[in-house]
């Protein structure tokens, strides 16, 4: 059998062999069981280099997980996530990040991996650039587009389907939504703030090419004085929405703000959602370097994602 050589194909890959196993059972196909998974698929596929390992341990704030070899001799290997993180979302999407670790990358890096979010945020450099395949095939591998799209179309796109998708495939809030503003058609846009700030944001294709988003990466940028997330609101309220008159938010529109406050890690989740028609400012899209977007990893998992 040829094996998958791309994020994608291998996750692909995995979620058939997932599928087809919960069928045949009758057992729920999700939320994807990564420890399992990586346990059982190398010890048959790779049984010369098998996954022996998956849990947590003590490491330092500075990493949220790694790909290690283990230390006998035999060629197996561990899954490790920061035992500091209590968000099962933020673990499950830190196991299949360092699975796909294990599929695309142990062979060019014996020694193992461990990820960090600062170094995982230069596209510039070799290992930015497997951090962010590793994101994809986890978004890939943990929420598969046939069933997100089938839990997304037609819907509308609020906090509570947020919640149901987090819940869903057992990944963060902050996840269920970049991966929505990767296959939406809608103009919308996620805004993660800290302390009255915008630490990053991320637009979806149309919005984007709008010519609206946040350079919050190369200069500080202070949340809208008249914005849910910087009032503050109740959070029933915040998490409802507003209709903002254009001015409050980027771009001369109306925009509908929806807001999540995360009072344990301080931590602002925003999803903005613009008007369907709108300006067309770039026939193709930029490249992140263009611009100065931060890596998928830091998004994911460098966020400290909310449940």
């Amino acid at each position: 059998m040829k094996l998958p050589t791309t994020p994608e194909g291998w996750a692909i890959h995995l979620s058939k062999l997932v599928r087809a196993f919960h069928d045949a059972h009758g057992s729920p196909r999700f939320p994807i069981m990564v420890a399992d998974i990586a346990i059982e698929y190398s010890r048959n596929v790779f049984p010369d280099a098998p996954i022996t390992r998956v849990g947590g341990l003590d490491l330092t704030r500075k990493f949220e997980g790694m790909l290690m070899p283990i230390d006998s001799g035999t060629g197996e290997w561990g899954i490790i996530y920061n035992s500091a993180i209590t968000s099962k979302g933020r673990i499950n999407f830190t196991l299949a990040h360092e699975l796909g670790h294990y599929l695309l990358h142990r062979h060019r890096s014996p020694d193992g991996i461990r990820c960090s979010s600062r170094d995982m945020g230069d596209w510039r450099s070799e290992h930015g650039q497997i951090e962010s395949q590793a994101n994809t095939f986890a978004s890939f591998l943990l929420m598969p587009l046939d069933d997100f799209r089938q839990q997304t179309d037609g819907q509308k796109f609020d906090m509570d389907l947020v919640r149901h998708l987090s819940d869903r495939y057992e990944v963060s809030i902050t996840a269920a939504i970049l991966k929505w503003l990767g296959i939406t058609r809608q103009r919308a846009m996620i805004v993660v703030s800290r302390d009255g700030f915008i630490d990053w944001t991320w637009s979806s294709e149309r919005l984007f090419k709008s010519g609206i988003y946040y350079a919050a990466r190369q200069q500080t940028v202070e949340l809208p004085s008249q914005s849910l997330a910087a009032l503050r609101v109740d959070e029933a309220a915040a998490r409802a929405g507003i209709m903002h008159k254009k001015g409050v938010w980027k771009g001369d529109e109306d925009v509908f703000e929806m807001t999540i406050f995360s009072p344990k890690n301080e931590m602002t989740v925003t999803l903005l959602i613009y008007p369907n028609e709108g300006p067309d400012r770039f026939h193709g899209r930029l490249e992140p370097d263009d611009i100065g977007i931060d890596d998928t990893y830091e998004r994911f998992m460098g966020a400290r994602s909310t449940e």
